[in-house]
């Protein structure tokens, strides 16, 4: 990539779409890609990552930018600021009077800064997470979710082992190094394109948070079950849940939309898991979740959340995510899991999951859940864990945070019906 005005422009007029806009970021910029299709990949690199870095710092560069802030003048300081550039670098696209402006910019001092705008956090969200955490960690659990997320891999192991995998990344030059955690899980030190590359084409490997893939081992499904992914989505975990499976038993992946169950059809191809069953429903009470009453072994309820445990990878969330819509979500996760424990049989497991660092769509979810539900008992996340050979000290819940574990925010609670 050459740095250049006419790449600035791009970046600039992205940028400007984004603010503008009420959709989510990654549409956004994905149409923006179609639409110009002579930026090259390392073009597309720049402007993505640019004004991904905006996005996450947007109240702090605001801060910056004095009374007047435009698009061009949050683009300026987000690479002066936040991504370093130097003026030299600059020149190409700085006249005289920015430059001077820049100056003061890069003289704010963040400390002096309030502290919800030093955490480039909304209001509400800071003073939601302040009353769980004090001003330290929410500082820096802000600072976590302020970075780019790595890019983690979880191989088949139907088609794979771990080892074998690493050593032929590293033959293709890909540096890249067992995650921390999941017996699954690889993590590379850049971001490669990985759609043609054969161990992705193969189904071999597939792309995953790190926290993710734990949600699977805390479900722990067997042969011979029956299991469902009751918010299956594009299907990431129905697919490391069927390779628990080993291909063997039945695994349902339902889901409300369409469109992201399509997504897990060329997935599962490429798999080689014979055993998903994907299904449409229109809610939460659909005839074919009645059918299946007390009848399965295992469910996992990753439920539809706010996705504030993403915001490294979705950051406008949090510019678009309110008190109000949160309360909404919360209804919902409510009756997804009620619903969802209706799957249950005696002796089975029941996992509550979100990508959330809210209280309201974690553990007052579960709480609520429990006294309404005596039939079920919380177990012990760490210690299901540990009997797999994880070693993650988390207590009776799992609770991830990219500044503690390098992973996206997640949740889970792992009920039994006895």
């Amino acid at each position: 990539m050459r740095f250049s005005p006419a790449l600035f422009a791009h970046t600039e007029a992205l940028l400007s779409e984004l603010l503008r806009s009420t959709f989510p970021a990654d549409l956004v910029v994905s149409r923006y890609f179609r639409q110009h299709r002579e930026l090259g990949h390392a073009d597309r690199s720049f402007v993505a990552e640019t004004v991904y870095a905006v996005l996450r710092r947007k109240r702090s560069l605001g801060a910056r930018c004095g009374d007047d802030v435009t698009s061009r003048r949050l683009l300026l300081a987000a690479l002066a600021c936040v991504l370093g550039w130097n003026r030299r670098e600059l020149d190409a696209v700085l006249n005289e009077a920015e430059g001077k402006w820049l100056a003061q910019a890069k003289a704010v001092k963040a400390d002096e800064l309030p502290p919800a705008v030093r955490c480039d956090l909304p209001d509400w969200l800071y003073d939601t997470l302040a009353t769980r955490f004090d001003a330290a960690e929410v500082e820096a659990l802000a600072a976590g979710l302020n970075q780019p997320a790595p890019l983690d891999l979880r191989v088949n192991p139907l088609k794979a082992e771990r080892g074998e995998v690493l050593a032929r990344l590293a033959a293709d030059g890909l540096a890249a190094a067992p995650c921390p955690y999941s017996p699954l899980g690889i993590r590379l030190a850049g971001k490669p394109a990985l759609a043609k590359h054969p161990l992705f084409a193969d189904g071999s490997i597939e792309v995953q948070d790190e926290g993710s893939q734990l949600l699977g081992f805390l479900l722990q499904p067997k042969r011979g079950e029956m299991v469902a992914d009751f918010c299956a989505g594009a299907g990431g975990k129905t697919l490391l849940l069927g390779a628990l499976m080993r291909s063997q038993g039945r695994l349902y992946a339902f889901d409300v939309a369409e469109k992201r169950l399509a997504k897990l059809k060329p997935r599962l191809a490429r798999s080689g898991l014979s055993n998903v069953h994907p299904a449409r429903i229109e809610s939460e009470n659909d005839i074919k979740i009645k059918r299946l009453s007390g009848k399965l072994d295992r469910v996992l309820v990753d439920a539809p959340c706010s996705g504030l445990g993403t915001l490294r990878r979705n950051p406008d969330l949090k510019w678009r995510q309110s008190p109000e819509s949160v309360a909404e979500l919360t209804a919902k996760q409510g009756a997804i899991l009620a619903a969802a424990a209706g799957l249950v049989k005696k002796g089975g497991r029941l996992v509550y999951a979100t990508c959330s660092v809210l209280d309201a769509e974690n553990e007052a979810i579960v709480a609520a859940f429990l006294a309404k539900h005596p039939g079920f008992v919380a177990l012990s996340a760490e210690e299901i864990l540990r009997k797999q050979e994880i070693g993650l000290e988390c207590g009776e819940r799992l609770r991830l945070a990219p500044h503690r574990h390098g992973t996206d925010g997640f949740y889970a609670a792992v009920m039994e019906r006895p």
